[in-house]
């Protein structure tokens, strides 16, 4: 396990002849290869490269951790200028411009649109080449790569030393999360890239005003160091992205996709991930959830912090709720009232798009296909009259077009022959969460909205039903922990059917014995008031027909149907409902399904799809409760709990098959 002191360094420096010395023997990359080792150093690198606007503009930030960091990613990247951005309306402009002028992004018909295109190879996270800087005796996820710290410095000297010159390097000082908020963590975003940077200030919080108070706030920031490089093809063996724990600072060079560059996101965090289990242990959660609020009786709102993972329905699974905060990441904490709250860190959606249509997401298609709103499109089809168009859409498609692999006609097919989709599988759109009818202004209250519903879901086409929910918390953390989905696009190469532990797997930096503990002792944690437990369940709205006696990989029921499941644990989180006990969870009754179904969605529930959905097909549950315990069983310091729940629902579920066959209609539970 790391120490504590390991993980969090930044503000721990002390002041030896004017110089800031490092209180830590390992060796920090950024100031190794750049050698400013004080203020002074600074502000001369400072005066080489920027002009006296924006040394005006740096000479605002007193912290001198943060100056030091900026400097010496300067003297590493040797840009031509530095531009201090503050956030100010006219600084965005600059930057949108400035993406336009560099061919970044291209202008579209729709005012405000423009469409960033990602390398044909590089339309997801590069897995392959992602890597936590490690030192022998760190503990790395056994999910995850690891490169040992000296060859680390080797690669990024080499990458990174002058790689901006002729450019101009960003600085952007953003919080994650609502300033003022005890789990929003500050972080610097460093980029030659104004895609990148146009994209931040769309997802996160500028905070340059606020950057010194909450840095010595928090105790801590992060860092982030990125230059797209020329962008070629040849190029992508050699892309890199990097992680160091230890120093709090990511590394990304020669990539273009938003998940791999925009490292504020998915690399930063990690680095929460981090503070939560090992600092915060017990007491705060870094989560791969949306967050969003339910409607129920008497216009209550019950808020809802749901896990997928990428490209398993998180955004679609968001705005089914009625009030939105996020569809991606949470940040959470048990206050001193005994609630649990969360906060999103970021301030918009980078979404998938694919499949988005006015019937399974109109509030999203109405920002995207109407005037007044700022949208970055990446990697869909862009017609003759500049309008995007993707796959799923329910639109009429284009005959032609312009999209990832260049110049498209209906029927093109690659040089195996494979037909090239009229858009990437993992096309986004990037936007203001402000821009969404049913956004709520509490996505931007420090003290978090209050969190009674916790799901857990995948793309899971045969085995769990719509909605089950666990009898107690470490029930509800086996849920999380025992995630199986089949791959999606959103990481390059990946294929068939994975586990995804809490959907938050590729983002767990150590042991997931340590990341289990931690959400045991969270969930399970006394200090949690009473009226405060949570609900947590398992969501799976990816069964398809096929699984259940049908011919068809269609789904079994609607994409929509979400809104019913929701509002069914919205009604369990105040004990208005009553439910089947099961070896599972408790599951719905057919009433309680039909009246819901009626009242949200104004549609029929036939109960013959109600005990499709329903029955416990106790061989599946079964192998996927092996696969969880043998995978886990490779996995050192897993806590007993997991294997004793499994061999509980184990041993439930055979004794029910040798009662009642392996297919248990939901009635034998009344």
């Amino acid at each position: 396990m790391l120490e504590e002191k390991k993980l969090f360094f930044f503000g721990s420096h002390f002041k030896h002849n004017d110089a800031y010395i490092i209180m830590d023997t390992d060796m920090d990359i950024l100031n190794t290869l750049g050698k400013i080792e004080s203020p002074g150093g600074a502000h001369t690198i400072f005066k080489q490269k920027m002009d006296d606007e924006h040394l005006a503009r740096i000479s605002k930030i007193k912290h001198q951790g943060i100056l030091m960091r900026i400097a010496n990613a300067i003297v590493i990247c040797n840009p031509d200028k530095v531009f201090i951005n503050t956030g100010s309306p006219e600084d965005k402009a600059f930057i949108r411009n400035l993406a336009i002028e560099k061919k970044e992004e291209s202008p579209l018909a729709m005012e405000n649109h423009t469409i960033h295109f990602d390398l044909a190879g590089e339309q997801g996270r590069i897995v392959d080449r992602t890597f936590y800087i490690a030192n022998p005796e760190d503990d790395i996820s056994s999910l995850a790569k690891r490169m040992d710290r000296p060859t680390a410095l080797e690669d990024i000297r080499s990458s990174l030393s002058g790689i901006m010159e002729g450019m101009t390097m960003i600085v952007g000082f953003y919080m994650r999360g609502p300033v003022g908020s005890p789990v929003s963590n500050p972080a610097l975003e460093i980029t030659s890239s104004a895609y990148v940077s146009h994209s931040a200030e769309l997802l996160y919080r500028n905070a340059y005003d606020d950057f010194d108070k909450e840095v010595v706030n928090q105790g801590h920031f992060f860092t982030n160091l990125h230059s797209e490089g020329k962008n070629r093809p040849q190029d992508l063996p050699d892309a890199r992205v990097f992680m160091d724990r230890k120093f709090q600072t990511t590394y990304s060079y020669k990539c273009t996709y938003a998940g791999n560059t925009l490292l504020l996101k998915k690399g930063n965090h990690r680095f929460a991930v981090d503070k939560a289990v090992y600092t915060n242990r017990g007491k705060e959660l870094s989560e791969h959830m949306f967050i969003t609020g339910i409607s129920g009786p008497s216009n209550r709102v019950t808020w809802c912090a749901g896990a997928a993972p990428s490209g398993c329905g998180k955004t679609t699974t968001a705005m089914a709720g009625s009030v939105f905060v996020g569809d991606d990441l949470a940040q959470m904490w048990i206050a001193r009232d005994g609630s649990i709250r969360s906060i999103n860190p970021e301030n918009g959606i980078f979404g998938i798009v694919e499949d988005v249509n006015l019937e399974g997401d109109p509030l999203l298609m109405k920002v995207l296909r109407n005037k007044g709103h700022e949208v970055i499109w990446t990697n869909v089809l862009i017609d003759e009259n500049k309008v995007p168009h993707w796959v799923g859409n329910g639109e009429p498609s284009p005959a032609k077009g312009f999209n990832f692999q260049g110049e498209w006609q209906a029927g093109k097919t690659d040089a195996a022959g494979k037909p090239v989709p009229l858009s990437h599988p993992n096309s986004r759109c990037t936007l203001a969460s402000s821009s969404l009818d049913n956004y709520s202004p509490e996505a931007q209250n420090p003290e978090g909205v209050l969190t009674r519903i916790f799901t857990y879901s995948g793309r899971d086409a045969d085995t769990m039903p719509p909605v089950w929910v666990a009898q107690d918390s470490d029930n509800g953390v086996v849920i999380g922990a025992c995630i199986v989905s089949a791959a999606t696009a959103t990481e390059v190469g990946a294929v068939g059917i994975k586990r995804a532990p809490w959907a938050n797997a590729p983002f767990i930096p150590g042991s997931l014995g340590d990341y289990m503990d931690a959400q045991f002792k969270f969930f399970g944690n006394p200090a949690i008031g009473k009226a405060y437990r949570p609900v947590m369940a398992g969501l799976n709205y990816f069964l398809t027909e096929k699984a259940r006696g049908g011919s068809s990989s269609k789904l079994l029921g609607e994409k929509k149907d979400v809104k019913v499941w929701l509002a069914w644990l919205e009604r369990y989180a105040h004990d208005e409902i009553e439910f089947l006990t099961t070896p599972i969870g408790n599951l719905p009754k057919y009433d309680d399904l039909k009246q819901l179904f009626k009242q949200i969605l104004d549609k029929k529930y036939p109960r013959s799809l109600y005990d499709k959905q329903f029955s416990l097909y106790c061989d599946n549950i079964v192998q996927r409760i092996e696969l969880q315990e043998a995978a886990y069983a490779k996995e050192e310091a897993i806590p007993r709990q997991l294997f004793d729940i499994l061999a509980a629902q184990k041993r439930a579920l055979t004794e029910l098959k040798a009662q009642k066959g392996s297919i248990v209609n939901p009635d034998h539970f009344v």
